[in-house]
């Protein structure tokens, strides 16, 4: 019986579908990432972000990963959104998807002070576009080589995008299913009276019932919008709750080109006659032949290699955003396991960090001046995030002893407040974080809420 289901399972993948929603993926992908990649250098965050910085919060692990000169992270950036137009166009569609899922990588591990949702999720995107025949029709690939040209594909190489997205929304709405979220409208019921500015709607936004809404809103969105995607009855309105509820959040939150990625990624749900008709619309304005009759290649199949990997991937996918439970405390609070878990916008958090360097043998001891190593915005994300004080610690600790300290102690006074909940100390100011040991274990000098104070 199982051995039936799998190998029913396993037909599935291979159904033939049109290629249509891919090529579409494909087009939209690399169109947004272009304007993506060009936006970031004609904003002047390369710069900013990578140059300028003394000090760069790496991930565990990527420490060897370091920034290229001003040269060569704009070389890098340039080549990245060439490569963002090799993917729209087609065109040495292989080489281009691998080198910007390479660049973009190398980009986002070079300071997890960016770290964003979207960011996370371009990655995965790009990793998932290398496995997919997506330059097979209604590409430069196929134009100069017409014998690569198909119009079916099989289902698995469209499937994967869908269970991805399905997989972000989904979890985006487990994470709003807590008490400040859906019962304080935290943290909305702050940030929305700031909005009050906005024409036309701004008046709402200092009406708390609007941020209960907000929320409440927000959570059934995630929860259940994958899903409606998914239904064939119901998708038009999903689609236009999507470019709805994006183009919203885009009105009142820097959040970057999350919301048009977001937008242009979940076409991929509507049907193959929606795709084909944005094919032909597209070959008639360019004048770009396409095929004219049904190709497949028996070729483009799920590897015993690839199947595995895809096995292990989502596996991943739908464990990685619970390894907080391991931890003990609040997530919100220590952020132990919170990155790569589709937690979009759940927490308003603020802090302060000051930082003290005493040579253990003469007890001199010395306050740190944070803005000689950091920009503004690298010490406001440090305040609130644990691994990065430690990491910061440890710099401190090194560049004592580079200048002649034997044996350096570093403590932090550090005061954190969560969704107005008020100003705690955060970080046990007694532990010497010179000594401290970084590593997925909990993070003992991490002070408990109940030795900071009550908290709803």
């Amino acid at each position: 019986m199982q051995f039936q289901q799998i190998r029913k399972f396993s037909n599935s993948l291979e159904r033939e579908r049109h290629i249509a929603p891919l090529v579409v993926l494909r087009i939209a992908f690399g169109a947004v990432m272009f304007v993506s990649t060009v936006r970031f250098m004609l904003k002047g965050w390369v710069t900013e972000f990578y140059v300028k910085p003394v000090f760069h919060f790496t991930f565990y692990g990527f420490e060897w990963v370091k920034p290229l000169n001003e040269t060569g992270l704009y070389f890098v950036y340039t080549l990245m959104a060439l490569s963002c137009l090799c993917i729209m166009l087609g065109c040495f569609y292989r080489i281009a998807s691998i080198t910007f899922l390479i660049l973009f990588l190398y980009c986002e591990l070079l300071d997890k002070t960016y770290y964003l949702n979207h960011y996370y999720l371009v990655s995965l995107i790009a990793f998932l576009l290398t496995l997919v025949p997506a330059h097979r029709d209604f590409s430069v690939d196929a134009w100069r080589n017409s014998s690569i040209r198909v119009t079916q594909v099989p289902a698995w190489t469209i499937s994967i995008f869908k269970i991805q997205l399905l997989i972000v929304y989904f979890y985006a709405g487990i994470s709003k299913i807590n008490y400040d979220w859906l019962i304080e409208a935290l943290p909305l019921k702050i940030w929305l009276p700031a909005k009050e500015r906005i024409p036309v709607v701004g008046s709402l936004f200092s009406y708390e019932w609007v941020a209960y809404f907000f929320s409440w809103f927000g959570a059934v969105f995630d929860l259940s919008i994958g899903f409606l995607l998914l239904n064939n009855r119901t998708r038009g309105l999903a689609y236009f709750f999507v470019i709805a509820f994006h183009l919203l959040t885009a009105l009142l939150f820097k959040i970057g080109m999350f919301p048009f990625i977001m937008i242009a990624l979940t076409l991929i749900f509507f049907s193959e006659d929606f795709h084909i008709k944005i094919i032909n619309s597209l070959s008639t304005l360019f004048h770009f032949k396409t095929a004219d009759s049904l190709q497949s290649d028996s070729s483009i199949r799920i590897s015993k290699t690839l199947l595995p990997v895809l096995v292990i991937y989502f596996g991943l996918q739908l464990t990685i955003p619970f390894r907080h439970l391991f931890y003990p405390g609040d997530l919100f609070w220590t952020e132990e396991g919170y990155r790569f878990s589709w937690r979009v916008m759940l927490i308003e958090k603020s802090g302060t960090a000051f930082f003290y360097v005493e040579d253990a043998n003469t007890h001199h001891k010395i306050e740190v001046m944070n803005s000689r190593y950091l920009s503004s915005y690298q010490e406001k994300m440090m305040t609130t995030q644990p691994d990065m004080i430690l990491q910061y610690a440890h710099f401190l600790k090194n560049e004592s002893e580079a200048s002649g300290v034997k044996d350096p102690i570093v403590t932090v006074q550090s005061y954190v407040t969560l969704n107005g909940h008020g100003s705690r100390l955060f970080i046990d100011s007694s532990a010497n974080l010179s000594k401290a040991k970084e590593s997925f274990c909990h993070k003992s000098w991490i002070l408990e809420q109940d030795q900071t104070g009550d908290r709803k």
